[in-house]
């Protein structure tokens, strides 16, 4: 399997750095990355789902088959604290679907005849959040995008929780300001469809409404991404989604920089 990281790489990433990143390669890595994202998702943040195997404390699904699975891994105790699930077009044409199709209308995306990569399953181990870690992931999709020559980023992000009351602020603030351009703009489906337009804009205190907005998400805008129409309110995970887009061509450069770790220097997606 190619992994657009080189084994160059993760031998300079072992010998100099707390942590290395790299795609999963055995079933044993694989259970390692669905058994943080259940500590994550289920344990943590009361989520759930068909799939989901309580008894081994695995959060799973069938999507898990078809993508990549970049992982991080702590080089002092070779614990995977951090993972990434990666679903290209082609990955997800033999999947039948991308794995958010079934909350957005994915058309303007797959109808554009662009290169397409599904960000999903995004998540750290409590013992690394806040530092160097999420960096790491980054460079490591970094190359993978490269590689892969991705066009269009996209995904579910998350904000914790139902209560669309107590998200007014930061949601509607993501309409008013970050909203996907025409050709982007996915839009939320189904009977939990939720409108994101809850405050006019004038009555959103914005500092407070950012702050609210997961620091995930938050990573996505400063990269030059937008949310799609409308939100999604998830039951099953416990969750409000939003599908953040990225274009690569509209990036911010000095951002990217960041990311990649260079001079200038943050599925369900949104818990790292």
């Amino acid at each position: 399997m190619e992994t657009g990281i080189s084994q160059a790489d993760e031998r300079k990433q072992s010998s100099d750095a707390r942590f290395s990143v790299r795609l999963a390669r055995t079933e044993a890595e694989l259970r390692a990355a669905q058994r943080l994202r259940y500590d994550v998702f289920v344990t943590e943040l009361g989520g759930g789902g068909a799939q989901v195997d309580h008894a081994a404390r695995l959060e799973c699904d069938r999507f898990d088959a078809y993508g990549d699975h970049m992982i991080l891994c702590d080089n002092f105790d070779a614990q995977v604290v951090g993972v990434y699930r990666l679903l290209r077009m082609d990955q997800a044409q033999s999947a039948g679907q991308f794995y958010c199709a079934d909350e957005y209308d994915l058309a303007p995306l797959t109808g554009s005849g662009r290169r397409l990569l599904e960000l999903g399953r995004s998540c750290l181990h409590p013992k690394v959040r806040g530092g160097a870690a999420m960096m790491y992931l980054w460079q490591g999709l970094s190359r993978y995008i490269a590689q892969h020559r991705i066009d269009v980023l996209f995904g579910a992000a998350s904000f914790h929780g139902t209560d669309i009351g107590a998200l007014a602020q930061p949601l509607s603030l993501l309409h008013h300001r970050h909203l996907a351009p025409e050709g982007l703009r996915v839009q939320a489906i189904g009977d939990a469809h939720q409108p994101m337009d809850l405050l006019p804009e004038a009555s959103i205190d914005r500092r407070a409404a950012m702050v609210a907005v997961p620091p995930l998400i938050k990573a996505y805008l400063r990269l030059g991404g937008f949310v799609g129409q409308g939100a999604f309110v998830d039951h099953a995970f416990n969750t409000t989604d939003v599908c953040l887009v990225l274009d690569t061509a509209r990036m911010n450069p000095r951002q990217v920089r960041l990311y990649q770790g260079g001079p200038a220097m943050e599925g369900k997606g949104g818990a790292a």
